[in-house]
């Protein structure tokens, strides 16, 4: 029986690092949130809500021990500022940017009145994280809607101010003004006084595009200039007072266990502590470069676990293949008959495809920053997911959720490598242990190396072709890397597609920008490049051939166009006849030579 084809909503097989095991292990309502903004305006939204808009929640179902509470969307202030609250990270794509300028759109004000609050577990509503480029769609689709509200409880005011039809007012660059009228009403001074708190509609009454007026313009980045200047705090730029400086010993291979740790040289180094839990060793000092030492003072022995070596790692992935992988993790796909496929196919091939472990190398290497206070935990760090670093961190501490807070800053690019929170765990542990602030740095070789990797994966492709280049057969099966991608969007009537999780992958692994879809697109697409090779056919009409999908077709053709592909294939057809001319020509002066 086949399984369930993974649609584009789900959560891709190939997120392993959401499912991981944890990389170390150790022994308010409406009025809170007016008191905490202040008086005037705030768009809100009941938690429970929340996660209905954002698909199904996490791994597949509701987190049922989240809050209940009021959520916070948007605040006006008395001074007219619009504070906006979103969970999402502002890791390079400028994000906090694009979203102002939603914000400013539909609330018809000023893009320098927004103020964004970004990935900051203890004031944004819970989310998901900042993948799969959903941001815009969905986030930015969510804002308007917020600003909508925002704006229409402005004009409800001035209309009972001025006690006229809400109708015959207008919102515009920051106002409320009368149609045909002198009266005009700043939103600051709507708000002043007040505390409000509106609901976000169930419609979608939103501006549509051929009507926005900031949305999609080209405007300079927000705090542009902090970045090119080097004003801009990364976590690793982060100071707090009485901070210190940590760094982690770790093992001597993946898998490896503490046999014997000698720390007497570190313990003698002034304003040095050693901190053990188990496996886990650090050492924090007063400054970074004492630190580094006090780590190398460190004397460890390790119990290491037989390692994969490159040369048996594909093999492996094929000998380990799940017996009975999850709901989620499961694609087969296996229309026709293969059998009946290749009988029919006058051209076939087979051919093994492989990807490597690749690092996402990330500008800024993992850090974190920690403190407690009277049993409550604060850490900052660089993360696509601040929601689910927030929970790494109440699993590996037990604590209440309330007793957690993650921010995170505007981070040094992700690619998808940063969904998990080690940096922000190991900076906590430590911070518990000195009871100070910790700041923990990764170097990049600790970056390059103990961070999750791109999954390696085999990919196998069998197909078959007739006589006249239309597809017969098409077998494909990915071993480890994911399904993402994994369909073929030629027509072939017999098929099957299956992706295969492995039970125990050699190295960390997780979601790589496209997933899995780099690799599996790179095998199909180099498999097709082949056939059509063993065809006589030229690759672009040898795919045509077998597309029916009128958008991708339409994709072939501008870039075919923009690669004036049917020139340059007529070029190389007739370079092609020259170079048999002259190797003809050759072949003749040497037979003549002999003959003399």
């Amino acid at each position: 029986m086949s399984a369930k084809p993974v649609t584009p909503t789900a959560i891709e097989p190939e997120r392993y690092e959401l499912s991981a095991p944890p990389i170390h292990y150790f022994e308010m309502g409406r009025r809170g949130f007016m008191k905490t903004l202040g008086g005037g305006i705030a768009v809100l939204l009941v938690a429970k809500d929340i996660f209905a808009m954002q698909e199904s929640g996490r791994r597949g179902g509701m987190r049922e021990d989240m809050p209940r509470e009021i959520s916070a969307w948007l605040h006006i202030g008395e001074d007219g500022g619009v504070t906006v609250f979103t969970g999402k990270a502002e890791v390079g794509q400028n994000i906090r940017t694009s979203l102002s300028q939603t914000v400013a759109d539909e609330l018809h004000t000023s893009l320098d009145s927004i103020s964004m609050v970004m990935a900051d577990t203890k004031l944004t509503p819970f989310d998901m994280g900042t993948f799969g480029s959903r941001t815009t769609p969905q986030m930015g689709t969510q804002l308007r809607r917020v600003a909508w509200a925002a704006r229409d409880v402005l004009t409800q005011l001035a209309a009972k101010r001025w006690n006229v039809d809400a109708g015959k007012l207008v919102a515009e660059n920051g106002k409320i003004t009368e149609r045909g009228g002198s009266r005009m009403v700043s939103y600051g001074e709507l708000a002043r006084g007040q505390a409000l708190a509106a609901m976000i509609p169930e419609a979608d009454p939103v501006t549509p595009a051929t009507d926005w007026k900031i949305a999609g313009q080209a405007v300079s980045k927000i705090g542009a200039r902090d970045f090119v200047t080097g004003r801009h705090k990364y976590t690793p730029d982060l100071k707090l007072p009485g901070m210190v400086y940590g760094k982690i010993l770790r093992p001597a291979a993946y898998g490896a266990t503490l046999v014997r740790l000698d720390a007497s040289g570190a313990k003698d180094m002034p304003g040095v502590t050693v901190v053990q839990d188990g496996d886990f060793v650090g050492v924090t000092a007063p400054d970074e470069l004492t630190a580094e030492r006090a780590l190398a003072a460190l004397k460890a022995e390790w119990k290491s676990q037989p390692q994969i070596s490159n040369a048996k790692l594909f093999d492996y992935l094929k000998k380990n293949v799940e017996d009975n992988p999850g709901e989620e993790n499961r694609f087969r796909h296996a229309p026709g008959s293969m059998s009946d496929g290749l009988a029919a196919a006058a051209h076939k091939l087979e051919a093994t495809y492989t990807v490597a472990y690749i690092q996402h190398s990330p500008l800024e290497p993992r850090a974190g920053l920690a403190q407690w206070k009277e049993g409550k935990l604060e850490a900052w760090t660089g993360s696509q997911r601040p929601f689910g670093v927030h929970e790494e961190l109440v699993q590996a501490f037990q604590l209440k959720n309330e007793d957690v807070r993650v921010i995170v800053p505007d981070t040094g690019a992700a690619y998808g490598g940063k969904h998990t929170g080690e940096a922000a765990v190991e900076a906590a542990r430590l911070a518990k242990a000195v009871g100070k602030p910790v700041h923990l740095l990764w170097t990049r070789e600790e970056e390059l190396t103990w961070a999750y990797f791109r999954p390696a994966g085999v990919i196998e492709v069998k197909s078959g072709a007739s006589a006249d280049g239309m597809l017969t057969a098409w077998e494909f099966h990915n071993y480890n890397s994911g399904a993402a991608g994994i369909g073929t969007p030629y027509e072939v009537a017999n098929q099957v597609v299956e992706f295969h999780q492995v039970k125990e992958p050699p190295l960390r692994q997780g979601s790589y920008r496209a997933l899995a879809a780099t690799a599996n697109h790179f095998a199909r697409e180099s498999h097709m490049d082949e056939l059509a090779h063993a065809a006589g056919m030229d690759p672009l009409e040898f795919r045509m051939k077998n597309l029916k999908d009128e958008r991708l077709r339409a994709v072939f053709d501008a870039a075919a166009k923009q690669f004036v592909w049917d020139a340059k294939r007529k070029n190389a057809a007739a370079q092609k006849r020259r170079f048999a001319m002259i190797l003809r020509r050759v072949w003749r002066a040497k037979q003549r030579s002999k003959s003399i």
